[in-house]
């Protein structure tokens, strides 16, 4: 729809890199650098003690699963669709500024998780309530404070409860049905059942499924994006010099004016950036909330470890896939945007025909729709975990149950729905829904600086 495209064309690139780029530059100067002082810190917290059965808890999550389920919801289409349609967009150097907004994204996820483990409740059930909501209402008092805390839990419920999981399992659909041979509609029925089953389990089973889940499907990926590049490491070299060179002189590949072009690599490394690692965007903090750590500080340490897993680890071996084996000098792409490749490579199928150089073409799309299955499908999980918790805040004062189990239904017809529908609709939609999340989550940050610069400077005092 050309007035959903329009909206999106002027959210991402007059006022979602901006905020975005401001609020990450804003912590990263107020916490002194938080992710990089405190990185070695995050490290050894979030794998010092690493077990794949996690320690049950009677409510919440571990320190581990809670970032299990945020880098589930991290780690999905947006680093291999998502990055593709970047890079189709916006050029190699699009990479080089989602690398931007992920630096400055891991200090504002800091920012998020201690503030959402700050502001949490503990319902009369012993069950964890936490996320941009609580905080937002912690900022902001009286009607504003509510209605700000209101619109933000309508747009998480509809950009990643509804319209965000349509996107996972479109995903899912269109390169199961390019690997496999097996329609869209059929995917779309054993997610349904797959799903239901884990949703009926509430947080514990979801924590257990990401917690395993998460570390394995990560590392299948690196193994084989490795491969691939040793297989194409001669061209490694010029594989970093276009991302580095493209991001400022995009139009060399783009064609256009300069100033077109750096607009494109720019705003399309702003928005897949954003969809990819979450920071700034207000959904992971649902998950950070519900960790078991008595200092947010803690917490907000871990997070950052999730945005460098996801941004300059997954995403950029992604990328490097593709760069090399697609756009140096035997590439498809390698003059630039021409010819017959342009026209049938997509961002959904430009991954599968990358790793399809090295692996084979049956056996590259095979690989691809395998962890894109299990990336988006732990994505779906952790989304559907979000928007319910937004839902019962909406609407779970009178019956937690009810409002449970209607939005339940709801996301698993949303689902369905997303493995049949149209691939650039679903996205357009979802971005719209991403973009207008970040703006009361955003305004929220700001306005606690003072409790965030508090808690580094605590935790200073104390060690």
């Amino acid at each position: 729809m050309p007035i959903v495209s329009d909206i999106n064309t002027y959210l991402s690139n007059y006022i979602l890199v901006f905020l975005l780029v401001g609020v990450g530059l804003w912590f990263t100067i107020k916490t002194r650098f938080v992710q990089v002082r405190c990185f070695g810190e995050g490290m050894r917290k979030t794998f010092g003690n690493l077990r794949l059965f996690g320690k049950k808890h009677d409510s919440g999550m571990s320190s581990f699963q809670a970032l299990a389920t945020a880098i589930a919801a991290q780690i999905g289409t947006g680093n291999i669709v998502g990055a593709s349609g970047a890079i189709l967009v916006g050029g190699p150097g699009a990479i080089f500024w989602m690398w931007v907004i992920a630096f400055f994204g891991m200090a504002t996820i800091y920012a998020e998780a201690t503030l959402a483990v700050k502001t949490r409740k503990i319902d009369e059930n012993g069950n964890v309530q936490g996320g941009p909501v609580y905080y937002i209402r912690t900022a902001f008092k009286g009607r504003f404070g509510k209605a700000l805390a209101g619109f933000f839990a309508v747009a998480i419920i509809l950009a990643l409860g509804f319209m965000g999981c349509m996107v996972q399992s479109n995903s899912i659909g269109s390169t199961a049905e390019t690997a496999f041979g097996i329609p869209a509609w059929v995917m779309g029925v054993v997610l349904v059942l797959i799903c239901a089953i884990i949703f009926i389990g509430g947080v514990k089973r979801l924590a257990s499924v990401t917690e395993k889940i998460v570390p394995v499907m990560a590392c299948i990926f690196i193994l084989g994006a490795i491969i691939v590049i040793i297989a194409r490491i001669k061209y490694i070299p010029e594989t970093f010099g276009m991302i580095f060179r493209y991001a400022f002189q995009p139009q060399a590949i783009l064609g256009g004016t300069l100033g077109f072009a750096i607009k494109e690599a720019i705003s399309q490394g702003a928005k897949r950036g954003l969809f990819s690692n979450e920071a700034g965007m207000g959904s992971t903090p649902h998950a950070h909330a519900q960790a078991n750590v008595k200092d947010p500080h803690d917490q907000g340490v871990v997070a950052m470890i999730g945005v460098f897993i996801d941004t300059f680890i997954v995403l950029t071996l992604n990328a490097i896939v593709i760069i090399s084996t697609l756009y140096t000098q035997d590439g498809p792409l390698a003059g630039g945007y021409t010819g017959a490749a342009a026209e049938t490579l997509t961002k959904t199928n430009l991954a599968q025909t990358a790793f399809g150089t090295v692996f084979g073409e049956t056996f590259g799309s095979i690989f691809v729709a395998v962890c894109l299955f299990f990336f988006a499908f732990s994505t779906i999980l952790s989304w559907n975990l979000f928007g319910k918790i937004n839902a019962n805040y909406l609407f779970g004062r009178k019956s937690v149950e009810a409002s449970t189990l209607v939005y339940t239904i709801i996301a698993i017809a949303f689902i369905f729905v997303g493995t049949v529908v149209s691939n650039d609709f679903v996205w357009e939609l979802t971005d719209m829904f991403n973009n207008i999340m970040v703006i009361p989550n955003a305004l929220a940050l700001f306005a606690l600086t003072g409790l965030v610069v508090g808690m580094v400077k605590k935790r200073k005092a104390a060690d």
